[in-house]
């Protein structure tokens, strides 16, 4: 387990859903490309999943590290992750989380990296590197506009947050203050724990398109903030993919959009049935990807209304559970990303300049929505005032990004964004081998 002494060592804990591990890892990968060793920790069942993606290409370079949740009920080995987990479940994972810190101390203890990345709101983890002397920075895999506005939030100011653009609706805030209320510990306030990184943050962005929120993140936080880029997947052997990619073939080129609400949200019945409505009334080719819970598989012809999949045909690939995403999203017949907003698969739409179609469902995702319309890179199908998906607003805005006239500007747009991005990958993450080879040297 010893770390090459002429390496920096570096022990990264991601919170216990994919869309955390993923970045974490792909931090990892290029970091693991600058001469730094990795530990990556978090529970086996996370780990299986990715454990192919590293032994074959950094056995030397990324060590997996297994955290053990202690046992409650109703949370065996198999749910101490948010893939799959029923929904009700989620706070009790996040309690067991928690009450793993004495075991996460222990691994710290017995491999003493020079440095801890970990997620946010995981202020234990700096109580416990600090007390070895190793200093912990704090990598959020949110945006740096939803960071900014949660932290201003959490000041109890009367002053409002400096950028209108970026707001809540009505029954966005009372879905989100439902959230914050059902957090199972109240003892670590979220500016609390962000402050408490060493010296700097980092922050999966790019300040082509977030510049103003980063400085002023930076300001509440007195410190410096470093974008780490995109750190979209690579892409895996397409030949795993093969009837995908045939399907794909046979379309036109930005004919197709690609449907996805993320690994932790599950549509209801109801908004299944407004999805599959907007998808038919849009006339657009789709590959839509419909996730259940554990314990909660249906059928998915039974999901979705009757005779649906005679009706679109060919027109439509419906798959179950999992589906590659960024091997979908760069493919040339893909025009549009009909996307929850969470901040993975933002990310993943601008590396693949794919226009997105805006359907927020909760936590910071109606935020990188407003910040997705804001920047021209797609446009947002409005719900009602009640938060309930409309299908004929659907259609019209899978219509407006992918096909019509009216959507050339957010098409050029995501086009040209995407180009900047790619541009300076490399000079991002050499910035960010260069902040941590300095934090070390100083500590």
């Amino acid at each position: 387990m010893e770390a090459k002494k002429h390496t920096i060592s570096v022990l990264m804990l991601p919170w216990l859903a994919h869309g955390h591990i993923n970045p974490f890892l792909e931090l990892a990968k290029k970091l693991a490309s600058k001469n730094f060793h990795i530990y990556l920790c978090s529970t086996p069942v996370n780990l299986n999943s990715i454990k192919k993606r590293v032994s074959e290409k950094y056995p030397q370079s990324i060590e997996l590290i297994e955290l053990h949740l202690p046992s409650l009920p109703d949370l065996p080995p198999h749910y101490h992750t948010t893939n799959g987990l029923p929904p009700h479940l989620m706070n009790t994972l996040k309690t067991a989380f928690e009450l793993a810190s004495p075991n996460f101390s222990k691994i710290l203890q017995t491999l003493h990296p020079d440095l801890v990345i970990h997620d946010y709101n995981q202020p234990w983890v700096t109580d416990s590197a600090s007390s070895m002397n190793i200093p912990a920075v704090q990598f959020p895999t949110f945006s740096a506009t939803v960071v900014a506005l949660a932290i201003h939030m959490s000041e109890n100011t009367e002053e409002k947050f400096p950028f209108p653009e970026i707001y809540l609706r009505e029954h966005e805030m009372i879905s989100l203050k439902k959230d914050i209320d059902e957090v199972p510990s109240k003892k670590f306030p979220y500016d609390e724990a962000i402050r408490q990184s060493h010296d700097i943050i980092l922050v999966k962005t790019c300040r082509d398109f977030e510049g103003k929120y980063i400085d002023y993140l930076s300001n509440l936080t007195s410190k410096k903030i470093v974008p780490v880029g995109s750190l979209v997947q690579e892409s895996m052997d397409q030949d795993d993919y093969e009837e995908i990619a045939q399907w794909l073939d046979k379309k036109d080129k930005s004919s197709t959009v690609f449907v996805s609400f993320g690994s932790e949200y599950f549509l209801s019945k109801e908004e299944i049935l407004a999805v599959a409505q907007g998808l038919e009334l849009s006339k657009v080719n789709f590959i839509w990807v419909i996730r259940f819970p554990q314990g909660e598989r249906l059928n998915i012809r039974d999901a979705l209304p009757e005779g649906y999949l005679e009706r679109v045909g060919e027109r439509g690939m419906i798959m179950e559970g999992w589906a590659p995403q960024a091997i979908i999203l760069q493919h040339p017949s893909i025009g549009g990303f009909v996307s929850h907003c969470g901040w993975s698969s933002f990310m993943e739409s601008m590396k693949f300049g794919v226009p997105i179609i805006a359907m927020p469902m909760h936590i910071d995702q109606p935020m990188n929505a407003r910040l997705v319309e804001y920047i021209g890179v797609g446009v947002e199908a409005a719900k009602d005032e009640d938060g309930k998906l409309q299908s004929e607003e659907i259609a019209k805005v899978i219509r407006e990004v992918v096909a019509e006239e009216s959507g050339e500007d957010v098409r050029k747009k995501a086009k040209e964004l995407s180009e900047k991005m790619n541009a300076k990958e490399d000079e991002e993450i050499d910035g960010v081998a260069d902040e941590l080879m300095a934090l070390c040297s100083n500590k």
